[in-house]
C-alpha cells in the first residue's frame, strides 16, 4: 500500500528553514495526479476512509485535502451525501484554455535544457506507443505528460503547481470527449510537429504551432460540450 510520509519535524533554531508541503497538501497533490491521469472520473464519490487507508494518512488529513481541492473546483461537497469529483461545464472551458495559452506558450518560447526537451520527446513517444496499442486512456495520459513537460521547461515550481490543477481540470473535460475512441490520436501529429520544432531550436515556430493547437483544441472541446 502506498503511503504518504508524515511531515518532518520543524528545523531547530538557527537552521535554515525550508518550506515543506504539509501531509494534506501532498494528499491533494496525489489526488490531482489521479484526476489528471483519468483514474478519478467526473461524478465519482470520494470516500475519506478509503483514501486515508490507501495513502496511509488520517481521515482528518484527507478532509483537509478535500477542502483544498474544493477551492480549486476539482471536487464538490454535497451536504449529507459526501464529496464527489467535479463535473465541469462548457462555461469553464474558455477560462482554462486562457490559462493554458499564457503558461504553455510562454514556456515554449523560453525553451529548455536538453533534459527538458527530452522529457517532451518522451511524452510524444509514449503517445505513439499508446496509439499503437489502441489504448486511448493511456494516450490521454501521455498527452497530459506532453503538456506538463512543456510547462516544466520554465523550471518554476509555482507554474508546475498551476499546471497540475489545469491538467486535472482538462482530464475532467476530456472524459466526455473520449467517447470518440480516436480523440487523443488526432493530436499526435501536432505533438510531433511541436516537438520537432522545439528540438530544432525553432522556439517561436514551436510556440506558434502550440498556440494554433490550443485554439483548435478549445474549439473541438467546446463543440463536444455543446457550447
Amino acid at each position: 500500500m502506498a503511503t504518504i510520509d508524515s511531515a518532518p519535524a520543524p528545523a531547530s533554531a538557527g537552521r535554515l528553514r525550508v518550506a515543506v508541503p504539509s501531509v494534506a497538501e501532498r494528499v491533494a497533490q496525489e489526488l490531482r495526479r489521479q484526476l489528471a491521469e483519468g483514474t478519478l472520473i467526473p461524478g465519482a464519490r470520494l470516500t475519506e476512509s478509503t483514501i486515508a487507508e490507501d495513502l496511509g494518512v488520517s481521515r482528518n488529513t484527507v478532509r483537509e485535502a478535500f477542502a483544498e481541492l474544493a477551492s480549486e473546483r476539482l471536487v464538490v461537497r454535497h451536504p449529507n451525501r459526501g464529496v464527489f469529483v467535479a463535473s465541469l461545464g462548457a462555461e469553464d472551458i474558455h477560462d482554462v484554455y486562457t490559462v493554458r495559452r499564457f503558461i504553455e506558450v510562454s514556456a515554449m518560447r523560453g525553451g529548455g535544457s536538453p533534459e527538458d526537451v527530452a522529457a517532451v520527446r518522451a511524452a510524444v513517444e509514449e503517445g505513439k506507443r499508446a496509439a499503437a496499442a489502441g489504448d486511448d486512456e493511456a494516450g490521454g495520459t501521455a498527452n497530459q505528460h506532453f503538456h506538463g513537460a512543456i510547462v516544466a521547461m520554465a523550471r518554476s515550481p509555482r507554474l508546475n503547481t498551476v499546471m497540475a490543477q489545469v491538467l486535472a481540470e482538462m482530464r475532467l473535460f476530456f472524459h466526455k470527449a473520449t467517447a470518440d475512441a480516436l480523440f487523443y490520436q488526432r493530436y499526435l501529429p501536432d505533438n510531433e510537429a511541436i516537438c520537432e520544432a522545439l528540438e530544432a531550436g525553432e522556439l517561436d515556430r514551436a510556440a506558434d504551432l502550440l498556440l494554433a493547437y490550443l485554439d483548435r483544441s478549445e474549439d473541438n472541446l467546446a463543440a463536444v460540450h455543446g457550447e
